[in-house]
């Protein structure tokens, strides 16, 4: 995943959101996009609308840009490799791969060719249930592109494949030649509005900011200096997902949740829930009290966007200001006044005068954001990486070469999703998010307006299988995993296909999590969220 990130930016968008404008094909996948990214979606339809642009969607769900697409491939759940494999077989059997940026610009394409030569049209239907007609079109018509973008979303990484789902569509693009160039690239779709700035800030277990390993002593060293310490462990650490079974067995004794609600939005919350009750201290620090929040032994308010100064980064990698428009109610502070203090109190003193001399030293230690200071984002963001005071910004990355040198081609085998169906547990699940409602509903499920529009949990199924299971629209139905079981009302749409029921989980009292699969991709370690067995049974 090292190479991966460092020559995609590790989850950044290769592009802009602007220059989805620029393309000639755009292709969506495992994104809700009208709903999960409305701003972006309004681009990609004016690029459809206005611009020319022909638009390929593949979805199991009949979402609302399938309207908007030239064509809809609609894929059984957990077959991307399997579907952007067969693209791949069309592509090159019919000679449209640019050879000239395969040749000079990647390497590990034989090995590639030789995997996906067994996935033929005809083959990938039978995993796929993807029309074989169908995936050469859209073989043909991403191939023929002068520049064709990529975007994705949590369809496509919250599965047990969710690394090698990622590196598929970024074989197809250096395939066809689409990174580096306007109008092209490899965009994932961030699934927060800080999360790209809390990636790059070094919220990951195996990096400081920037990306930059923790493994790597040269770097380890600069930190330590610049910190005022002697040295800095030389051990990755735990990801998210290893801490809940560690701390189930005692092994992880006290927790500090920042800005998360793992009660309602982790796979099988109600194995998390019993981790969270076993440790001996669990601090929450937050800007409402979340169900999380009341397993807390100490809760610390925390002050929300608007109350405090800083930058977040985006999707796009754009670096922006955010500036404080009231005081924080009651005792909350501003996240890095909580953190000061209390490194301050375990007896590091940190202590800084205002948050631009925070953001002096991150931009001292972080080459990405080495040229970026406040006075340059005044009035407008800057998007990473700007080595220097006098770059302007990098839009669109890999222009000339990537950080690794050439883009490496992997060759990957499909492989099924974790759990299967079967005569017991004979559907299956989907999960997802709605326009109205936000993540775990911390701050939207507070809106008047918002609950009037959105205010519970829902099980949308197709037409077909409400008429077996003898449902309308408002039925109260169970709905039951390997994990546990959940109660909520029946939606009847086409959205949904055949053999397949979907459910938002925004909503504690009918939490979808209750059912997802903590099954997990061995890479990046997130559970297979979009994938799992259930049973459904009307009740009164």
């Amino acid at each position: 995943m090292a190479g991966l990130a460092a020559a995609f930016g590790s989850g950044a968008m290769t592009n802009n959101i602007g220059d989805l404008e620029n393309a000639e094909v755009i292709l969506v996948t495992g994104s809700n996009t009208t709903e999960n990214h409305p701003v972006i979606s309004t681009f990609i339809k004016r690029a459809v609308k206005h611009k020319g642009a022909k638009l390929i969607v593949v979805d199991p769900r009949k979402i609302k840009l399938t309207e908007f697409a030239d064509i809809w491939l609609r894929q059984n759940l957990g077959t991307d490799i399997a579907w952007i494999n067969g693209m791949m077989h069309v592509i090159i059997k019919e000679d449209l791969l640019d050879k000239k940026f395969v040749e000079q610009r990647t390497e590990g394409f034989e090995e590639l060719k030789k995997v996906v030569e067994k996935y033929t049209p005809e083959y990938v239907e039978k995993i796929t249930s993807i029309p074989k007609e169908k995936l050469i079109e859209a073989a043909r018509m991403y191939a023929k592109a002068k520049s064709a973008a990529i975007c994705y979303t949590m369809g496509i990484t919250q599965h047990i494949t969710g690394t090698d789902n990622v590196k598929s569509l970024a074989n197809l693009a250096l395939l066809c030649g689409n990174l580096g160039i306007p109008g092209g690239g490899v965009n994932p779709l961030r699934g927060q509005n800080n999360v790209q700035g809390a990636c790059d800030m070094g919220g990951l277990p195996n990096v400081y900011s920037g990306y930059q390993p923790v493994t790597n002593e040269e770097i380890r060293e600069k930190m330590a200096k610049a910190w005022g310490v002697s040295q800095l462990p030389d051990k990755v650490g735990l990801k998210v997902t290893e801490m809940v079974p560690m701390a189930l067995d005692k092994s992880i004794r006290a927790l500090y949740i920042v800005g998360e609600n793992p009660i309602v939005s982790d796979a099988d919350i109600s194995h998390v829930k019993k981790a969270l009750e076993s440790v001996d201290f669990l601090v929450v620090q937050d800007i409402f009290l979340t169900d999380t929040a009341k397993l807390a032994d100490v809760v610390l308010p925390a002050a929300a966007f608007a109350e405090k100064d800083g930058t977040f980064t985006n999707t796009e990698r754009r670096v922006s200001r955010v500036r404080k428009a009231i005081d924080p109610p009651g005792e909350a502070k501003a996240d890095h006044e909580i953190i000061c203090e209390l490194a301050t109190r375990m007896g590091y003193k940190m202590k800084y005068s205002n948050v631009e001399e925070i953001f002096e030293e991150i931009r001292k230690v972080t080459p990405s954001y080495a040229g970026i200071t406040y006075a340059r984002i005044e009035k407008e963001g800057l998007f990473w990486p700007c080595p220097e005071e006098n770059h302007s910004g990098t839009p669109i990355l890999h222009r000339e070469k990537f950080p690794i040198g050439k883009g490496k081609f992997h060759a990957i085998e499909y492989l099924p999703p974790a759990e299967q169906i079967d005569e017991e547990y004979p559907l299956w699940l989907t999960t997802g998010r709605i326009l109205y409602q936000y993540h775990t509903g911390t701050m939207t499920r507070r809106v008047e307006g918002l609950n009037k529009i959105a205010p519970e949990c829902f099980v949308e199924i197709s037409p077909t299988d409400a008429a077996t299971y003898g449902l309308s629209d408002g039925d109260m139905v169970e709905v039951a995993s390997r994990r546990g079981k959940v109660v909520a009302k029946v939606k009847v749409s086409d959205m949904a296909r055949k053999g397949v029921i979907f459910m938002p989980f925004h909503y504690s009292e009918a939490p979808a999590n209750m059912l997802t699969n903590p099954a997990l991709d061995p890479v990046a370690g997130i559970p297979e969220y979009k994938v799992c067995a259930v049973k459904i049974a009307k009740v009164a």
